[in-house]
């Protein structure tokens, strides 16, 4: 089992017992997590988008699939058919290992990390940030990067609300910032 899924069962009473929660099965928990790239740049490059997508799959451990512009853009110079980004969904032991991962190895190797923002929350219990270069994993090797290139993690939770979520997040390690954002 993952080390991080073991620390979520170990700290789920306590947990309940924070949020006032009655039912064990209101307990909320991390669902999935979604890593996507905006390749918006690379559209007309199939061999930085393969790359891409070679990246992303060796840092979510799970293949990763190309998103294809569904119509037209014109002012974006988007056409149906093209590929627009990278993205790959995580559950279960995947998406276990990737969060202690991303939470104990990649984010502390951040230049000037102060930790995750605060406000990433969108109302509903999941959290959106944001990473500026994927050369923070220690499994992307240099030398097979084409093109520095950031991503987009999401991670969607049971919880109802954002101080169910962000609870949630803070018990199993997330690094948020200190202070009230």
């Amino acid at each position: 089992m993952a080390r991080l899924k073991d620390k979520y069962l170990a700290l789920k009473p306590e947990l309940q017992a924070e949020l006032g929660i009655k039912n064990t099965m209101e307990i909320p928990k991390v669902e999935k997590v979604v890593i996507s790239v905006g390749a918006g740049f690379a559209m007309k490059d199939n061999k930085l988008i393969k790359n891409i997508e070679d990246t992303i799959t060796t840092i979510a451990g799970q293949k990763a699939s190309t998103v294809i512009a569904k119509k037209s853009v014109a002012g974006f110079k988007v056409r149906e058919g093209m590929p627009v980004g990278v993205r790959v969904t995580l559950r279960g032991e995947n998406m276990y290992n990737f969060l202690d991962r991303l939470i104990s190895i990649a984010l502390p190797r951040v230049k000037d990390f102060r930790g995750v923002a605060r406000n990433g929350f969108d109302g509903r219990g999941n959290y959106n940030f944001g990473l500026q270069e994927q050369l923070i994993f220690p499994e992307v090797s240099y030398d097979s990067v084409m093109q520095i290139h950031g991503m987009n993690i999401t991670v969607v939770t049971t919880a109802d609300t954002d101080k169910a979520g962000f609870a949630l997040l803070e018990k199993l390690g997330m690094p948020f910032t200190k202070g009230s954002n």
